[in-house]
């Protein structure tokens, strides 16, 4: 993609440079991780470059910490949100189907003077990403909320470790901190995104329960009653 010099890019310097380069394939090898994809043959892929091996550099992670680390965030599609789960609902929402919603959220919001959508989506993708560690902690758990960060951080440095730390784990780190500290207006959107998928959410299940064209009649009426009462209140 060609950005014009006199257009406004929300990305960082290490975004728009390029790791790309000269590369050799090697095919027909052993399936890599054969209990999950049985029928993918693995390629390897490693740079021509003298003394280096894959693309490992300051820029980006090699492939062993890379995969390790998206091993680690497998843990994010499994883990549950602790709070459906504490309401009864059964096949509760992971945190990964939580985030992922909130990116499209940031994907498809209008744009607002001096927003970053795409930090948005930055920022929605690794708002949670120390749960894969920590798990979901909610209010009911009693963890105080400065020892909830605290917990949070020390998880997510030991994942920037797991990657190799460098470029890419600094900027997860700046990502979540922005987030956690609320110290941007991208910050401030994805806080609100935050609340509006957890409701959207609700409503979902909600509306999921009744069985009946009555029962869903009726939970309409007192959804758009609620949504009459909010309205006043905000007018």
């Amino acid at each position: 993609m060609r950005i014009n010099s006199g257009s406004r890019c929300c990305m960082s310097p290490l975004h728009r440079t390029s790791p790309y380069r000269s590369i050799s394939v090697t095919p027909n090898c052993k399936p890599f991780l054969p209990r999950y994809a049985p029928s993918l043959s693995l390629i390897l892929v490693r740079s021509q470059t003298s003394g280096s091996e894959g693309f490992a550099s300051p820029n980006v992670p090699s492939s062993s910490s890379a995969i390790d680390f998206l091993t680690l965030c497998h843990r994010l599609k499994t883990t549950k949100r602790k709070g459906w789960v504490n309401h009864g609902i059964k096949g509760a929402e992971s945190i990964a189907d939580h985030m992922y919603r909130m990116a499209l959220m940031s994907l498809i919001a209008s744009d607002l003077p001096g927003l970053c959508r795409e930090r948005c989506i930055k920022i929605a993708l690794v708002h949670d990403i120390a749960e894969a560690i920590v798990g979901d902690i909610t209010p009911s758990d009693g963890v105080p909320k400065a020892e909830k960060s605290r917990m949070e951080e020390e998880a997510l440095n030991k994942m920037c470790e797991v990657l190799g730390g460098g470029m890419r784990a600094d900027e997860i780190k700046e990502l979540w901190a922005e987030y956690e500290n609320n110290s941007s207006l991208e910050a401030n959107v994805v806080k609100d995104f935050d609340k509006v998928e957890m409701i959207l959410q609700a409503l979902e299940y909600e509306m999921g329960k009744f069985q009946t064209e009555l029962g869903k009649s009726w939970a309409a009426e007192i959804i758009s009653r609620r949504k009459s009462l909010t309205a006043k209140r905000l007018s």
